[in-house]
């Protein structure tokens, strides 16, 4: 029997990828209602305005996603919302940290759209759905240590450490959220002590951990 889910969330900033999938899915998923996002800062926006969407397809590239950390903190932030990754990387690591970090599903962008229509319905039967050709790998304590990390930083800490990888000042960062400069240095160090590191710079290398290789990109 299929599944006919409510709503569903697509992150993903391809238009043309993201038009394609809609428009065939539509057509199998008649009454579900779909919101998009084209980059981290609207994801965040529409998770919380939508926090009764039934699946969040994810591009693990979406700008601002820093590799995995964004999928860490979704499945942190809001763990009621199964999360299926759709990915132009399509090697055995990227998928099985993608699986350890709280992914219910692996989509490479390579895979035909009814098999993607298959994977939808799987994940919200409750099951988990990976490509045929992928098998499990051990874990790898020193990723799932820093995962575990920067699950433990709350929102807005989660919002000011992407602003720090993107390079941005104090005062930029105090001038964008609406808060002081005394904000940020407080959450700054609250973000440090969490991630056990000194500072700003030490900060981005951790996540940098959590960066997905470009050599795992199927086409290059």
């Amino acid at each position: 029997m299929m599944i006919q889910p409510e709503k569903i969330i697509i992150a993903d900033d391809h238009p043309l990828f993201r038009q394609a999938l809609l428009d065939t899915l539509k057509v199998q998923l008649t009454d579900t209602s779909w919101v998009e996002a084209q980059t981290i800062e609207e994801l965040e926006l529409q998770l919380t305005q939508n926090t009764d969407a039934d699946l969040l397809l994810l591009d693990l590239n979406i700008p601002g996603a820093h590799g995995f950390n964004t999928l860490i903190h979704v499945r942190n932030h809001f763990p009621q919302i199964p999360i299926v990754v759709v990915s132009a990387h399509e090697d055995q690591d990227t998928i099985s940290k993608a699986m350890e970090y709280g992914a219910a599903g692996f989509v490479p962008k390579s895979t035909p759209v009814a098999t993607i229509f298959a994977a939808i319905q799987h994940v919200l039967a409750g099951d988990t759905w990976v490509p045929e050709y992928f098998q499990i790998q051990q874990d790898d304590s020193e990723y799932s240590d820093i995962a575990e990390r920067v699950a433990s930083l709350t929102q807005q800490q989660y919002k000011i450490l992407m602003m720090f990888a993107q390079g941005m000042l104090n005062k930029q960062i105090a001038y964008d959220l609406h808060v002081s400069e005394a904000t940020i240095k407080a959450h700054a160090t609250a973000i440090f002590r969490k991630l056990n590191v000194r500072n700003r710079t030490q900060a981005v290398i951790a996540i940098g951990q959590l960066d997905i290789s470009e050599s795992s990109f199927s086409d290059e």
